[in-house]
């Protein structure tokens, strides 16, 4: 290491290690006129929907009131690609510890990338921060225990942005499901049949100007710049969890909602591959995956599709998804009826050997659940208690876990079985090692102890 990036090292691990050091100074609960200032931290495209529904809510004493991004690019482009942010005093930063470090945010709103959301929730929690984190939250398992342990510690409220939990008109349907709407469940199946092209290679070239490639890749490997790397990292496993999460954890977080599943799967295999395109993603193009609970316990599976498909259960033609051709969604099966649940505002129920129509509820639009996911985030962060939350980090933790298991699996080629208690996959040390002992890059290290 040279002389000039050991000092830069040494700067940012005192800096890290400070926040973890420094006690945290911050209200336990907020009230209702009490002013709760919010720090932007990643300026994507997910940002847009945080922006909107944090700006609706500016009559509830919240303010939007710092940005943050290592791309300065974005930073300075923020008020165009936001609207919402013109005419703003906001404070400005490209290193994420400084936002931290400011004593006046009381709470960061997280559009980072995967690689970056257990760390960048674990220093924020440390700097006495709450976090909305996006989906998907993790990018193993060691870290959603240790989001859970960060938020306990410091009794910060972490909401996950699995979004549907906030959505009234699932809510109820889930409620009717658990109270025998279709009967007795036995089955649920999750889908995500999303038209996706070709991605093209990875072709290295020099890095864009304003943009600090080490902080952007963060806690993973060092490799030259590419824009493959940059913009399509959802679909590479080394960066992402792929197919695997990014629609995956909200269908499967619905299914576990459903059905009341709070304990782990004991064994999940997967089957599946790169098919139709001739590109560099390492995320398959189509996988099927199952899931068994207890040896009593329903019928879980999942399949993403990326090209040419049919229709299922009605899902795009009948029910139409927000995108075209992007057909996502739920199916329970019982012994009365099904249930689905096509998009992030609806649901509706088939009663009988004729699939009659039973209770549905839906809204124009097809609107997702972000200005009341939050609402709810608010509330619990003036409540102080992490048990209003809708989607606390300990249930981001749980449906995650699903997500991470079946990405282990398709990577090592085997059937995984899993202790739920411990939290480690039996007879394979290989695929526990790839589940729970990550290798990270310092000083980007989520710790051991937070």
């Amino acid at each position: 290491m040279s002389p000039s990036n050991r000092r830069q090292f040494l700067q940012t691990t005192t800096a890290a290690g400070a926040l973890a050091a420094t006690p945290v100074v911050a209200r336990a609960a907020l009230q209702a006129n009490d002013r709760i200032r919010i720090g932007l931290v990643g300026l994507g495209g997910r940002m847009t929907a945080h922006v909107r529904a944090l700006a609706q809510l500016a009559d509830q004493n919240v303010e939007i009131a710092a940005v943050c991004d290592c791309d300065q690019s974005k930073l300075d482009s923020a008020t165009q690609r936001y609207p919402e942010l013109a005419g703003k005093k906001l404070a400005v930063y490209s290193d994420l510890r400084k936002l931290l470090d400011d004593q006046s945010i009381d709470a960061i709103s997280n559009g980072m990338g995967d690689r970056w959301h257990a760390l960048s929730t674990i220093w924020a929690c440390q700097a006495g921060k709450h976090v909305y984190v996006e989906k998907p939250g993790t990018h193993n398992l060691f870290e959603g225990r240790q989001m859970v342990a960060a938020a306990r510690k410091y009794d910060r409220m972490v909401q996950h942005g699995t979004q549907n939990r906030s959505s009234g008109n699932i809510v109820e349907g889930i409620e009717k499901l658990k109270q025998g709407v279709i009967g007795q469940v036995y089955m649920a199946r999750g889908i995500d049949f999303k038209l996706r092209g070709n991605l093209g290679r990875v072709n290295p070239s020099p890095t864009p100007k304003g943009l600090d490639w080490g902080a952007w890749l963060g806690p993973k490997p060092m490799r030259p710049y590419s824009q493959f790397w940059h913009r399509r990292w959802y679909w590479n496993l080394e960066l992402s969890s792929g197919c695997f999460a990014n629609q995956a954890v909200h269908e499967l977080d619905i299914l576990r909602w459903g059905l009341g599943l709070n304990e782990h799967p004991t064994q999940v295999a997967v089957a599946g591959g790169q098919f139709v395109h001739d590109d560099d993603r390492t995320s398959p193009t189509h996988v099927t995956i199952n899931y068994q609970f207890q040896p009593d316990g329903p019928i879980v599976s999942y399949e993403h599709r990326s090209w040419y498909t049919n229709s299922e259960a009605g899902f795009r033609d009948q029910y139409p998804f927000v995108q075209p051709n992007f057909p996502v969604g739920t199916i329970f099966f019982g012994s009365e009826g099904y249930m689905i649940i096509p998009d992030y505002s609806s649901y509706y129920t088939f009663l009988g050997p004729q699939g009659e129509p039973g209770p549905s509820k839906a809204e124009e639009g097809h609107p997702m659940a972000d200005l009341p996911h939050f609402v709810n985030w608010i509330d619990a962060i003036r409540s102080g208690n992490h048990q209003d939350l809708a989607a606390d980090v300990a249930e981001g933790h749980k449906s995650m876990a699903l997500c991470l298991l079946a990405r282990t699996a398709y990577q090592t080629g085997r059937c995984i079985r899993f202790d739920p208690t411990s939290e480690r996959i039996l007879d394979d040390a290989e695929a526990d090692a790839m589940l729970n002992q990550p290798d990270y890059r310092e000083p980007y290290v989520v710790p051991q102890q937070v």
